[in-house]
C-alpha cells in the first residue's frame, strides 16, 4: 500500500512503516530455514528410535493454520508437520494465495471453521501468520462458539498500514490489476474504503471470555512495525525471527506449541486421522 492508496486510519499515530533498510533483517530467514531443516532431520531419527507407545499425547482440539498476505497454505507446511509430530491435529485454511478481499477471506475462514468444528465436535484453535492472524482475530471475536483460542505471528493488528514499502508496492499492484478486470484480487475498497474500515474494526473487536489469545512478535521484523503486533488483549511473546521466517523458524514453532498446549485437554495418544488431508 502506498500512502496515496492506503487509508490513513490504517496507520494510526504512534506507528510507522519500517525503514527501507529494515528489509535486510529478513535475510535471517536463510538461517531460520536451515535450523528447521536440521531439526527435521534430527526429529526423523528420533521418531525411528521411539517405541510405538512413546508418541506425543494427541491434543483434543484441532488447529487451523492461516497463511499471511501473498502466501498460501503451503507456506505453513513446515509448521504443520512439526505440530503434527507433537500431537496436534492440523488443518489447512484452503487458501492458495491470500491476495483477495479481506472480508471475503474472513467469510471463507468462518465456513472452514464451521466445517472443522462439526467434523471434530469441538472448537478450533487458529494460528495465523501476519494477515492470517488479523483474519483469525476478527472471526474469533464474532464466532467464539467456533474458536477456542488464537495465536498470531507478526500480525500488525493495531496498524495494518505500518508495513515496508516493498509490501506497499505489492498491494498497489494488486489494486491496479483489480481495476484492470481481475476481480478476485484486492480492490481499492479493501485498502482505503468501507471494506478496509470494516476489516480493521473486526481485527480490533473485543474478544469474548474463554478465547485464548497469544501474540508472537519480533523486534527483528523487517516487514511490519513490530509494535503494531502487540495487541493489548493478548499475551505477548517475543521471539528473534524475521517476519517471513516466523512460518518455519523452530524457535517460533516452539512458542506456538507452548501457546496451544497448556489450555488444550488431551485424549488418546494414537489417532489415525491427522487432519492435514481434510
Amino acid at each position: 500500500m502506498t500512502q496515496r492508496t492506503v487509508a490513513a486510519f490504517l496507520t494510526p499515530e504512534g506507528f510507522s512503516q519500517p525503514s527501507a533498510r529494515a528489509v535486510l533483517r529478513e535475510g535471517s530467514l536463510v538461517t531460520e530455514a536451515g535450523r528447521y531443516a536440521l531439526q527435521a532431520l534430527s526429529s526423523r531419527g528420533t521418531r525411528r528410535r521411539t517405541p510405538y507407545g512413546g508418541h506425543p499425547v494427541r491434543a483434543a482440539e484441532p488447529v487451523l493454520l492461516v497463511p499471511g498476505f501473498l502466501a498460501g497454505d503451503s507456506s505453513l507446511g513446515p509448521m504443520s508437520r512439526t505440530l503434527r509430530r507433537q500431537g496436534f491435529r492440523t488443518y489447512r485454511a484452503d487458501i492458495r494465495a491470500n491476495v483477495g478481499c479481506t472480508l471475503a477471506a474472513a467469510a471463507q475462514l468462518e465456513e472452514r471453521l464451521e466445517e472443522i468444528a462439526q467434523r471434530r465436535g469441538s472448537r478450533v484453535r487458529i494460528v495465523g501468520h501476519s494477515l492470517g492472524g488479523m483474519l483469525a482475530r476478527g472471526v474469533a471475536a464474532r464466532r467464539p462458539d467456533l474458536v477456542a483460542g488464537i495465536v498470531t505471528l507478526g500480525s500488525p493488528m493495531l496498524a495494518p498500514g505500518a508495513h515496508h514499502a516493498s509490501l506497499a508496492r505489492s498491494v498497489d499492484l494488486l489494486v491496479r490489476l483489480n481495476r484492470a478486470g481481475m476481480r478476485n484480487l484486492m480492490a481499492e475498497d479493501c485498502v482505503a474504503g468501507r471494506c478496509a474500515q470494516e476489516s480493521f474494526d473486526q481485527a480490533r473487536a473485543a474478544l469474548p471470555a474463554g478465547v485464548d489469545f497469544t501474540a508472537i512478535y519480533s523486534r527483528r521484523d523487517g516487514i511490519v512495525d513490530w509494535r503494531a503486533c502487540i495487541d493489548p488483549a493478548a499475551r505477548p511473546v517475543e521471539v528473534r525471527s524475521s517476519h517471513v521466517g516466523m512460518a518455519f523458524d523452530p524457535v517460533v514453532i516452539a512458542a506456538v506449541s507452548a501457546a496451544l498446549r497448556p489450555a488444550v485437554p488431551v485424549v488418546s495418544a494414537v489417532e489415525v486421522d491427522r487432519g492435514e488431508i481434510a
